[in-house]
């Protein structure tokens, strides 16, 4: 926002808040397009009773997880579960692909500013894993659209997170490992400590099922990032210099992948190294085309 407001109160969004279209619907909140003061802004409502848990939880995080990373919370209500966000028009970073490929984005449909979508994603989950509430999981994270549906893509190309509803907390010092719901999870997408472990030797049991840490989150970074990169000239030498990182991410024992800090300090050299070669060979063909 423009500027700078105290967070809006139940009688402020009641008062203040007007209601357009709802935009999404999941199963722990329906999300409307609002207008406030003439500003478009993203109210969220409980759909249901029984996910109210998961309601307070996400505003939980949201308020304690406010920085560059993170949507922007304008208010929120507690007596009728609402709250309020700063509006993104081109909506989730699931987008991504046709926004870029829209004739007004194409000189943005560059390896650039994929890669650096990337490395804003990587630098969330690792700000996540060492946030003010402690290390925090993105568990909303069962395939590749989920995961991407947990983001939103600005109208400046920039990453924040915006769907907080299941990020529990993994406490070491405190013995604290996390599972990402009650339900077998399955598929390739998720990290194999995810998966039942038992095959079909005994029927899934959350009881028995193993619990895991913020290694998950690492796992899924090379499917990612490689959906992020698209098909466009260069993301496959950004592939290339990024492969023997994306191999140590798949590694099948969690305590071998690196940790979030590795991956970022490890895309932003390659970031930097790409883009220093890319203005060097453009500076050599101008040169050139002087002569």
């Amino acid at each position: 926002m423009k500027n700078c407001f105290p967070w809006l109160s139940c009688e402020m969004i009641q008062n203040e808040v007007a209601v357009m279209e709802l935009i999404g619907q999941g199963a722990v909140k329906q999300v409307f397009l609002a207008n406030w003061r003439g500003n478009k802004v993203t109210l969220s409502r409980l759909a249901a009773s029984e996910f109210s848990d998961d309601f307070f939880h996400g505003l939980e995080m949201l308020k304690g997880l406010q920085s560059s990373y993170v949507v922007q919370l304008l208010g929120y209500c507690e007596e009728d579960p609402t709250i309020l966000t700063e509006y993104h028009p081109l909506g989730s970073l699931a987008n991504v692909n046709s926004v870029l490929e829209q004739e007004e984005h194409s000189d943005f449909n560059t390896w650039e500013v994929r890669f650096h979508l990337a490395l804003e994603y990587v630098r969330f989950l690792h700000y996540l894993h060492h946030s003010p509430l402690g290390t925090r999981v993105m568990c909303d994270s069962n395939d590749l659209t989920k995961t991407l549906s947990q983001y939103l893509l600005t109208t400046d190309l920039h990453v924040i997170a915006n769907d907080l509803d299941a990020l529990p907390l993994v406490n070491r010092s405190a013995g604290v490992l996390i599972k990402c719901g009650t339900r077998q999870l399955h598929g390739d997408f998720v990290a194999p400590e995810q998966l039942w472990p038992f095959g079909d030797k005994l029927p899934f049991s959350d009881d028995l099922m193993p619990p895991y840490d913020e290694k998950t989150d690492i796992w899924k970074v090379p499917d990612v990032t490689d959906f992020l990169l698209g098909q466009v000239e260069g993301s496959d030498v950004v592939r290339l210099h990024l492969f023997h990182l994306h191999q140590g991410c798949k590694r099948n024992k969690p305590q071998l992948r690196p940790s979030m800090l590795n991956v970022v300090q490890t895309y932003k050299a390659v970031y930097d190294s790409l883009i220093q070669e890319s203005e060097l060979i453009g500076i050599h063909s101008e040169t050139l085309r002087e002569l």
